[in-house]
């Protein structure tokens, strides 16, 4: 990734820092603090046991010169099409109004989207599309037709969210599967079966196989260059069960060299039973090292970047993936 990113002839970045990745951009683009910015949650109110609207408007006020992540998005789509950024913004709404009144599921079917227009509420351009989003979904309240539905004014009135009651079934209604049921097995994961069982059968011989994990005070790394949650124990370690750190004459703490059939990383030994034997772990989102990087905070603790022994040459043969788990490694004391 690093060499294609670094091939690219021209690239430009949204992002705060300049990072491992930002690096290589020829335009960096800083957004604003996300205090001062309204945030919806679409995705992990998807994961929610209950059905759940929130909306947390910006804490902190903003100046003309502070754009948020969506409003430096619309203008690089201005800059690359030519249409002006309001015109950008327009279409954005009309699409969310014209896909409504088409839906026969939604509250504002068969409605006029000119009239509706002229009924969007917001404070800026987010809070207009959210509500048009809210208000012509399944809970809103179709711009008057449903009394108690969703709106941009009934979030604000409720900060810490309105619970709209639990999941409801969807199945068979939403299964677009060829036998109109959760297919457990389909016949190309089935027809795989026996080279997963070829695979476990031959083993690793007195090798072992690099997993991954990530911990909640990095969460990937977005919080490593922040000064008050990069504190504690280092947590970019080599996690090793006690027979295999007894095998090869590992100590918690120490440094271990670890090294794939594409590269090598040396990282301190954390000795654990989370983790079987035959199996060792290095956490993603490190390496804060490479050159050209500005994250001070980071620096100080960079880690080691796993990535560097995930071998390009393998993929996995069902779905594509790059392998990324389950790598066969070496691993020993880095001053052996």
């Amino acid at each position: 990734m690093d060499a294609a990113i670094n091939s690219l002839e021209f690239m430009v970045c949204i992002d705060p820092y300049l990072n491992e990745t930002t690096r290589h951009a020829d335009v960096i683009l800083p957004p604003t603090d996300p205090a001062r910015v309204g945030h919806y949650d679409y995705g992990f109110l998807a994961l929610s046991i209950r059905n759940l609207a929130v909306y947390s408007p910006p804490a902190l006020g903003r100046d003309a010169e502070d754009l948020t992540d969506s409003a430096i998005w619309v203008r690089v789509a201005s800059a690359m099409t030519g249409m002006p950024v309001e015109a950008i913004e327009e279409s954005m709404l009309r699409r969310i109004l014209d896909r409504a009144v088409a839906d026969e599921t939604s509250p504002a079917f068969s409605r006029d989207p000119e009239e509706l227009r002229g009924l969007v509420c917001g404070r800026d351009q987010a809070e207009r599309l959210l509500d048009a989003a809210v208000r012509t979904g399944a809970y809103g309240d179709g711009f008057g037709a449903v009394p108690d539905g969703l709106n941009i004014e009934r979030l604000l009135a409720h900060p810490h969210g309105i619970d709209l009651g639990p999941l409801q079934s969807r199945v068979p209604e939403v299964l677009e599967t060829p036998s109109a049921r959760i297919e457990l097995c389909p016949e190309p994961i089935a027809a795989d079966v026996p080279r997963l069982a070829a695979r476990l059968e031959a083993g690793n011989g007195d090798g072992l196989l690099l997993v991954g994990r990530r911990h909640l005070r990095s969460n990937n790394s977005w919080m490593h260059n922040l000064p008050m949650l990069a504190t504690g124990p280092d947590r970019c370690t080599l996690q090793v069960n006690p027979e295999d750190a007894a095998r090869l004459g590992l100590e918690a703490g120490a440094k271990a060299m670890v090294t794939s059939r594409v590269g090598c990383v040396i990282a301190p030994v954390e000795i654990t039973r989370e983790v079987s034997p035959g199996v060792v772990s290095l956490p993603h989102g490190w390496g804060h090292d490479a050159p050209g990087a500005r994250l001070t905070t980071a620096a100080r603790r960079p880690g080691v970047n796993s990535n560097l022994l995930s071998d390009d040459s393998i993929v996995d043969p069902l779905s594509g993936n790059a392998v990324l788990n389950a790598i066969p490694v070496r691993v020993e004391a880095a001053n052996a």
